[in-house]
């Protein structure tokens, strides 16, 4: 079958991702990469960033750090100005500046403890970058129906415009850091309680939870315990674009649902977040599990 003009250029943009991939240690310009696509210097920037979302030279320097910071937690037996120097900074100090930046650590801190929550949320945009190319379709074989105990949570809701979520997200993650509830040890739950984009933006309404038994103190401003409920739940796995999780939703409703003849109970959409090791080694990327509460 033919390639449409639109599958072919979605190639030749996924033949850039790859390359980079491939080749960190290189020169990756703005020429080379063009090259690459097949695509003239000229607008290849404006082609990248349209299509992205972030720019050639912000994609690079996101997939360099993330490599980097993938070395320093693995341990790998590399000094921190080797690793620097592969991640395109000539000097060790100017590496630690960047990295403190945008991790909130220094890269031995990182080396010695790293805090997962800061990084998961530095390569939201590189994630989300790659997620643009990839046509994501489920089927009713990705979903299980597993019976879910009940897990005890501390809370903090959200309502309101999701254009102050990140306002609410750093609440979140400043709680759980003071309370010594690590995204590594810890789940992480968000409890949907409206759909991603009501009509009115005001009507938003989302919780954002951490698993855990810990009492709440009940002069708390930011927090309070709460529980999901146990229950039979379909589940379906998501591991691209998990910062948008409404395509999985709209296929457990519209296609799911109504193919399986079960039915919904009480309780709002939820998902876990969970970190996930990868090649054997100390590091992590994101995982989502989708919940629809079923009777």
């Amino acid at each position: 079958m033919m390639k449409t003009a639109e599958q072919n250029y979605r190639d030749r943009m996924q033949r850039v991702l790859d390359y980079v991939d491939q080749h960190l240690d290189t020169d990756l310009d703005l020429e080379s990469l063009s090259r690459v696509a097949a695509f003239s210097k000229f607008h290849f920037h404006r082609q990248f960033t349209a299509t992205f979302g972030v720019t050639v030279q912000r994609y690079v320097q996101l997939a360099r750090m993330k490599r980097a910071s993938h070395r320093l937690a693995s341990n790998e037996e590399r000094s921190v100005t080797d690793i620097a120097m592969d991640a395109g900074y000539h000097a060790p100090d100017a590496f630690a500046r960047a990295f403190r930046r945008r991790f909130g650590q220094s890269p031995s801190s990182f080396r010695k403890s790293p805090d997962w929550a800061p990084w998961l949320a530095a390569f939201g945009p590189l994630d989300n970058a790659r997620s643009k190319l990839m046509q994501i379709t489920y089927n009713h074989a990705d979903v299980t129906i597993r019976d879910v105990p009940a897990t005890p949570v501390a809370v903090l809701e959200h309502r309101g415009d999701r254009a102050t979520l990140d306002a609410t997200i750093k609440r979140f993650i400043a709680w759980r850091k003071a309370a010594g509830l690590s995204p590594e040890t810890s789940p992480t739950f968000n409890i949907f309680r409206s759909e991603r984009t009501p009509a009115n933006p005001a009507d938003y309404s989302m919780d954002l939870c951490v698993g855990t038994g810990q009492p709440i103190a009940a002069d708390d401003d930011c927090m309070k315990a709460g529980i999901i409920p146990a229950g039979r739940c379909a589940v379906l796995r998501v591991v691209h674009d998990t910062h948008n999780l409404e395509p999985a939703a709209l296929f457990l409703y519209r296609d799911w649902l109504p193919a399986s003849g079960e039915e919904v109970r009480d309780f709002p959409l939820y998902c876990r977040r969970q970190l996930n090791f990868f090649n054997d080694a100390a590091v992590h990327d994101v995982v989502v599990e989708l919940f629809l509460p079923l009777k």
